[in-house]
């Protein structure tokens, strides 16, 4: 078994790493500040041609897997960069997924190359204010009228719509009273961002100023048939195709995060003089310091393990799941402990793991809550009966 990185990964790895470079410390705090998507950190990563790892190269991308965009991914936090830098590409890199798996040939040539060139923004629209994480019962509904479909309701926690140019979009299309299963009569869509027929209200937030989030509300918005994605009523199998590799990129953001905090907080131990010592030469100081790198270590490895489960097309829920709970938790630790160890200092802004700690809790939280993901487990893995 080699833990080693390809010749080719840690090529990945150098390219991302000098792309960060020019995008220091104060970039990140001035984006915390004053907000603003960082658009030329976007147009640095796309000049470069990663926005396109996991398109495949017909359509101008890298034809990379989801491992090497994991490596990818947690290189960008973990160059100062949070989950500020991360979610300016996150939903470029992996969101269209559903498009090129289960898209026509006419949709991926005409859906993908902008993408991969950067000349387009999406965001991704599902998660609704009532239903959460319960995808079936969603309310938003598309109604099909002749060549087009119009679509009224309303989304939340829509990160990049001030500046997205399409939106991928699940919505029902068939009443859930009129379908067999839940799952069913839910389809997906990826269409214009049309600001005319969709109201973008912005939602303040705890952290990652510099990426809004936003409610949705479509009155009317009208989709041509040609951007619906695959079969009408299947939009529920094609998103659920994207949520492992979803899972799979923000645990490794989350790792990224907590191995920079852990270094920022390192690095601060080993030169702050108190009692005529540095503080690092107490074990109060360095066990936490030691249990947050160990868990951040095993953390890693369970997201190469799901990586290479999911580019091998074998089964892998269970070990995406566990990575995001694994990687979320560790984060958030080590995020913490940088803070407590700082002491006072930890609470400043200029040094930086206060923002740390703010914008760790996104890949705690989300895109699914780590009590849902033990439940997963209990119930997939454990075959214990369901408690929801």
């Amino acid at each position: 078994m080699d833990f080693s990185y390809s010749e080719n990964q840690d090529a990945i790895r150098d390219a991302i790493q000098k792309i960060c470079a020019g995008f220091d410390d104060a970039y990140w705090l001035k984006k915390d500040h004053d907000g603003g998507f960082p658009n030329e950190f976007y147009d640095a990563v796309a000049r470069a041609g990663w926005l396109g790892i996991c398109i495949p190269e017909e359509y101008g991308g890298a034809g990379l897997g989801i491992m090497d965009a994991a490596i990818m991914m947690r290189t960008i936090s973990e160059s100062g960069a949070g989950m500020s830098g991360a979610s300016a590409v996150h939903m470029n890199v992996f969101g269209l997924n559903p498009v090129a798996v289960f898209g026509n040939d006419e949709q991926r040539a005409r859906m993908l190359p902008p993408i991969v060139e950067g000349k387009a923004k999406a965001c991704f629209g599902v998660t609704e204010p009532n239903t959460g994480l319960n995808t079936t019962q969603l309310k938003t509904r598309a109604v099909r009228k002749g060549d087009r479909y119009v679509v009224n309701g309303q989304k939340v926690w829509i990160s990049t719509a001030q500046v997205a140019t399409r939106i991928l979009l699940l919505a029902r299309t068939t009443p859930l009273e009129e379908v067999k299963r839940p799952t069913h009569g839910l389809s997906l869509f990826y269409a214009d961002f049309d600001r005319t027929r969709i109201k973008v209200h912005e939602i303040e937030k705890m952290g990652r100023k510099a990426i809004d989030s936003n409610e949705l509300f479509f009155e009317d918005f009208e989709i041509p048939v040609e951007d619906r994605i695959g079969e009408e009523g299947r939009g529920f199998d094609y998103i659920l195709h994207g949520m492992n590799p979803e899972r799979v990129l923000i645990a490794a953001e989350a790792v990224g995060l907590g191995k920079l905090a852990l270094a920022r907080a390192a690095d601060y131990a080993k030169t702050r003089i108190v009692f005529n010592r540095p503080i690092g030469m107490n074990q109060a100081i360095q066990h936490p310091l030691a249990k947050n790198w160990m868990n951040l270590e095993a953390a890693w490895m369970m997201v190469l393990s799901a990586a290479w489960q999911y580019d091998k097309g074998l089964p892998c829920g269970a070990a995406a799941n566990a990575a995001k709970y694994l990687a979320g938790e560790a984060g958030f630790d080590a995020c913490q402990q940088a803070i407590m160890t700082h002491g006072g200092f930890g609470y400043a802004k200029e040094f930086h793991v206060e923002r740390y700690l703010r914008e760790v809790m996104i890949p705690r939280i989300a895109p699914v809550s780590p009590q849902l993901v033990l439940s997963f487990i209990a119930e997939r893995v454990l075959g214990l009966p369901k408690s929801y």
